[in-house]
């Protein structure tokens, strides 16, 4: 039988026709069907085998119709519009999975002719050994990146894990997904437990960064005399004791991804310098070693001390200061947003309460919440919320007779000395003034707390324009209980 390229021998010359009058039988032979197609995708040619494999009595019958006609999921007119071959495809023909590979032939003019396919296989049995070792080599894979989680190299945080809705908390989600977007170091600054590492995290999450591993160190964790060691790594016997094997640094263990120092401020000044260079030259020289590694790494850096004063006391380096505050990012304490107070006792008492019934919160006690200082921020909150809840056996609300039980007195709004000093916490009236003689009107606490709440709620419809999913989250309440709380004051 003739090969789909007899109509063009005359274009071939030489070695290349040679090549493909030896060639091409060899591939017919060993596949389980061929057939070819001209630049208009019809069939030119079919051998026997593959129109038994495609049920067909007469190859001839074929010949000159659209190869959709014939197979209708067939790409070869994708081939001939491309040029550009299949080497590898699974084709479905009825019940049947046939194993592909297409190839276009040129004129002499460099014109796509048409294209020739060959069945590989008629059923994917003789590949089973390849998917399987495919499938071994994935289940593999997610098997290490699992225990690279477990062991702190990925990340368990997204931007979303960042609790609140204030201008502030807003703020600090712009700049970190500015951040993001740029290979830049960052600086992020504020108090412990305001959730720096839950930045440092997202931050990575989002970046191009994000496939490689993300590597967390506490500076004022690690003993000074072993930071160096810790950072940079160990050349094999570099000390008595060392180990024989190369020992890897945080920067080796971050290669492709991040480094997050926590507590940054903490640094001694000799480390200082080579963190420096090791930032402008990209590259480290470990501990004990001769040999320069070089490093590509996105450094993150977090501290709860105020570096601009540490610089200009001289006990932070001021060039390392501008190294890593390339972006700052400000994250507000919780006493300075209050108002997400609300929304954070939902989302952490959503997860303490994980696998048993979930406990609600009064509006009451999240106002007494709201006028807690705070010194140790969402961790604080956290851990007073899960105090309440054990402190609660069980129960389905946490209210304010609950916080008074698990708050430190000093904190609670109103809280007074107890060596008798109650008079000199109380606001002093100007002496011979007409109040001292004529106190104003008690009423009812039920009554102030009313009032009170419906003034905030007016004051909060107002800035929102109305939007009450808005003024909602602007109180710190649910939606319903804003829209319950609501529909009292009609």
């Amino acid at each position: 039988m003739a090969t789909p390229f007899a109509s063009h021998s005359g274009s071939v010359r030489g070695l290349t026709r040679e090549l493909i009058e030896i060639v091409f039988p060899m591939f017919e032979q060993a596949s389980a069907g061929a057939i070819a197609v001209d630049k208009h995708s019809c069939i030119t040619w079919i051998n026997s085998r593959y129109a038994k494999l495609l049920g067909l009595a007469d190859t001839h019958g074929v010949v000159g119709r659209p190869v959709l006609s014939v197979i209708p999921h067939s790409r070869m007119p994708e081939v001939v519009d491309s040029g550009r071959p299949m080497l590898l495809d699974i084709m479905e023909y009825h019940t049947q999975q046939l194993v592909v590979t297409r190839l276009p032939f040129y004129n002499d003019e460099g014109e796509i002719s048409g294209a020739v396919a060959f069945v590989l296989f008629d059923d994917l049995q003789p590949l089973t050994p390849l998917v399987s070792k495919y499938r071994r080599l994935h289940k593999d894979l997610l098997a290490a990146k699992r225990a690279l989680a477990k062991t702190g190299r990925g990340t368990r945080y997204q931007l979303g894990d960042f609790i609140g809705a204030s201008p502030a908390v807003l703020e600090v989600k712009r700049r970190t997904r500015l951040a993001a977007g740029r290979d830049i170091p960052v600086l992020l600054l504020g108090e412990t437990g305001t959730g720096k590492e839950v930045l440092a995290q997202s931050l990575h999450a989002l970046s191009a960064r994000m496939e490689g591993p993300f590597v967390g160190v506490n500076v004022a964790a690690i003993p000074e005399s072993l930071l160096e060691a810790e950072f940079f790594g160990v050349a094999p016997g570099a000390f008595t004791g060392a180990d024989k094997r190369m020992r890897e640094g945080k920067f080796q263990r971050a290669q492709g991804g991040t480094l997050f120092l926590d507590e940054v401020g903490d640094m001694p000044l000799g480390l200082q310098a080579k963190l420096l260079r090791a930032l402008q030259e990209r590259e480290i020289e470990p501990l004990g070693s001769n040999q320069v590694i070089p490093v590509d790494v996105r450094v993150i850096a977090a501290t709860s001390r105020d570096l601009a004063a540490m610089v200009a006391e001289g006990h932070f380096r001021s060039d390392l200061y501008y190294r890593l505050n390339v972006l700052e990012i400000q994250i507000p304490p919780l006493r300075e947003r209050p108002a997400d107070i609300g929304i954070l006792c939902e989302f952490l008492l959503e997860d303490i309460c994980s696998g048993q019934a979930r406990t609600e919160i009064t509006d009451e006690a999240v106002a007494l919440l709201s006028r807690h200082h705070w010194p140790g921020n969402v961790r604080e909150l956290r851990n007073v919320l899960e105090r309440a809840f054990t402190m609660s056996e069980g129960a389905e609300v946490l209210d304010v007779a609950t916080l008074h039980r698990v708050l430190p007195e000093a904190s609670l709004p109103g809280a007074v000395e107890s060596d008798g000093a109650e008079a000199d916490a109380l606001p002093k009236e100007p002496a011979g003034s007409d109040s001292a003689a004529e106190p104003a009107p008690v009423r009812p606490l039920a009554q102030v707390l009313a009032q009170a709440e419906a003034e905030a709620i007016r004051a909060a419809l107002a800035q929102c324009q109305n939007n009450r999913s808005q003024a909602a989250r602007l109180l710190g309440v649910s939606r319903s209980v804003f829209y319950d709380k609501l529909s009292k004051l009609s």
